[in-house]
Parts: C-alpha cells; sequence; structure tokens
C-alpha cells in the first residue's frame, strides 16, 4: 500500500482534532477523505461565525480557535441554512460541493451526539441532502480507446512511454481509481501476474484480475523500471509507477498530467476527459460489450452500494437506435397522395 503524506491536524481545533483522529484511527479513512472533512467544516464555521459577525470580519481573518462543544451545542437548524444560502448566493456552490458539505458536516455532529455524546442538539440530522441530478458518465468508445493506445504507443519521442503506455492500460481495462493506481506497489502483483492487489476508498482493499493487454503492457515496463532501481528513495522502493525525474513514486497530478496529454493528442482534448473517465470507460465497455453483471461490476470498481454502479447500466446510442430499428413499422414506407388543390373546388 502507498506511503500516504501525512496531514497536520494541529493546525485545527481540538475538537476537530479528536474528530479527524477519530476517523482516521477507528473508521479508517484515507487522509486525502480527512483533509476533506476538516476543510469543509473550517469553511462552514468560518462562514457561520462571519454572519453571526453581520459580515463585519472578512472571512479569512476568522480564528476557529473558540469552536468548542459548547459553541458547537449552540448551532441552530436556521443558521446551517444561512451558511449555504450563503454558500450558494456568494461563493456560488453547486449542489455537488453542497451535498458534500452537508454530509461532512452531518458525519461531525453524528460524532458529537452520537459516538461521543457531548450534547444532545443536532441541528442537521434531518435536512435532507441536496438532490444532485444524475448524469451519465462521459466515456471514450472502443473505437477512441484503440486511438489513445495508439497514440501512446507511438510516442518514440517520450522516455517514459512504456510507463504511460501501461498506466493508461490499467486504467481502460481494469477501472481503477486515480489513487489506487499510484499506489500499487510491485509486491501487489502476484507472481504470475494474474491480479493486483489495489487499496481503495476506506483503506479497504480487493483483488483486480489482470488481462492479456494488463500482462503484456506491464511486462514491457518492468525491466524499463528495473534499470531504475539504484536510484529509487528508499520509502518508495517497491512503488510500481515512478517519477524518472524525482526517482520515487509517481504523485497523482504527474498521472493526471500524463493522460491529459495523451487525450489532447488523441483529438479528445475537447471532450475534458480525465483519468476518472478512463474509469468510466473501463466500466462501461465492460457492462456494454463484455456483458459483464453488474453485481460482479460493483466488485471489480471497488463500489460499497449496487445503486452507485447501475448509472454503467445506461443504455448505449447503438443500443436505443438498434431498438428503434427493430420496431416492425420502421421499414414502412407510403406513398402519399398529392393533396387537392383548395382553390379547385371553390
Amino acid at each position: 500500500m502507498a506511503d500516504y503524506r501525512p496531514i497536520d491536524i494541529t493546525v485545527y481545533p481540538p475538537i476537530f482534532q479528536q474528530f479527524a483522529t477519530y476517523k482516521t484511527v477507528i473508521q479508517g479513512r484515507s487522509p486525502s477523505t480527512v483533509e476533506d472533512y476538516l476543510s469543509d467544516l473550517s469553511l462552514f464555521f468560518r462562514v457561520y461565525k462571519h454572519l453571526r459577525a453581520s459580515r463585519s470580519v472578512p472571512l479569512e481573518d476568522i480564528s476557529l480557535d473558540d469552536v468548542d462543544v459548547p459553541f458547537l451545542s449552540g448551532v441552530t437548524r436556521s443558521e446551517v441554512y444561512a451558511v449555504f444560502n450563503y454558500l450558494v448566493n456568494e461563493r456560488g456552490n453547486k449542489v455537488c460541493a453542497r451535498a458534500r458539505k452537508l454530509s461532512s458536516l452531518k458525519s461531525f455532529y453524528k460524532y458529537l451526539t452520537v459516538t461521543e455524546k457531548l450534547f444532545e442538539n443536532n441541528p442537521v440530522r434531518d435536512i435532507e441532502t441536496p438532490k444532485q441530478s444524475q448524469k451519465l458518465p462521459k466515456y471514450l468508445t472502443l473505437d477512441e480507446c484503440v486511438l489513445l493506445l495508439e497514440t501512446v504507443a507511438s510516442d518514440t519521442e517520450s522516455a517514459t512511454r512504456d510507463r504511460d503506455f501501461a498506466m493508461v492500460t490499467l486504467f481502460l481495462n481494469c477501472g481503477m481509481r486515480l489513487s489506487e493506481l499510484v499506489g500499487i506497489n510491485t509486491t501487489d502483483i502476484d507472481r504470475n501476474m494474474t491480479s493486483v492487489r489495489v487499496t481503495g476508498k476506506g483503506s479497504k482493499e480487493r483483488m483486480i484480475y489482470l488481462n492479456d493487454a494488463c500482462k503484456s503492457a506491464l511486462l514491457a515496463y518492468l525491466p524499463v523500471r528495473a534499470a531504475m532501481a539504484d536510484r529509487i528513495l528508499p520509502e518508495d522502493k517497491t512503488a510500481l509507477f515512478l517519477s524518472t525525474r524525482r526517482n520515487q513514486r509517481i504523485s497523482q497530478k504527474t498521472v493526471q498530467y500524463i493522460v491529459y496529454k495523451y487525450l489532447d493528442m488523441a483529438g479528445f482534448g475537447h471532450k475534458k476527459l480525465s483519468t476518472h473517465k478512463l474509469r468510466h470507460t473501463a466500466a462501461t465497455l465492460m457492462y456494454q460489450s463484455g456483458n459483464v453483471d453488474v453485481r460482479v461490476l460493483k466488485d471489480i470498481l471497488g463500489h460499497e452500494q449496487l445503486n452507485t454502479t447501475q448509472i454503467y447500466t445506461h443504455v448505449s446510442d447503438a443500443a436505443m437506435q438498434s431498438a428503434m430499428d427493430a420496431n416492425p413499422l420502421s421499414g414502412l414506407r407510403l406513398d402519399k397522395k398529392p393533396a387537392k388543390d383548395k382553390d379547385s373546388n371553390s
């Protein structure tokens, strides 16, 4: 498993620190997830105090040092609504952003009132989460996937072509998350190279089986990686994908840059795709072309809930067109008689 950068929770109020420790140690949340919680809570309570001060104190000057149990127990539902109203009208928060902030706030207050039983008042307990419109995932077609892979393979000027090709191949075939790919160690791949262990959300491990395309791409890359063995930083000795300039585990930002670069080179820059869209692509192709059961797809993708996976059961445009063509009336052509001239009857 990857060595993640620890976050400095000491810059937050003690009650936030306790919550962060609980999320990390007891619930096993990743550092990035805990950091998101703390960021959401910090913004919420800065806005809260900003409004209570009649907006006289700028947000960036507001201290959270006095955010403690008595302070938190006094927050009312109407004040929560006021904060979210501010986030919509003053900061332009969309539904997705508001839903995440409310989720963080609910988790925090549940910890305070249910887990620790510090007080009873939970102002967000019965507030409904903003309803998000379900958008179909963006993805590449099979032909577009082939073109993307060919683009990477033909980039003879790149010193990291084998590494980059292996990463794109894993994204398109395995449907793994960006953090999962970056976190892979050489020890996570079994000796026969038939499967790889990845660590997903909540530090949950799962096995992903490697098809021939993945095996071939990894076999081409591993000798290149082996040539770097003497230069790799000690803490990243087992990292699978490496930064050739820094001699350490490749960063998520670098992988994103590489994917953007090749998407642009392949002519897909206008589609606003990303590493996560390559995950969508793998899932969509497996479901539509491979007839993979949605429950199996759920396990491959590492989803906790089946309804998260069911977005990939959307019917493709080709399937909808075939359905329309299958209508027995689709081939019917009638020779229409010319309309009568109304003036001829007058």
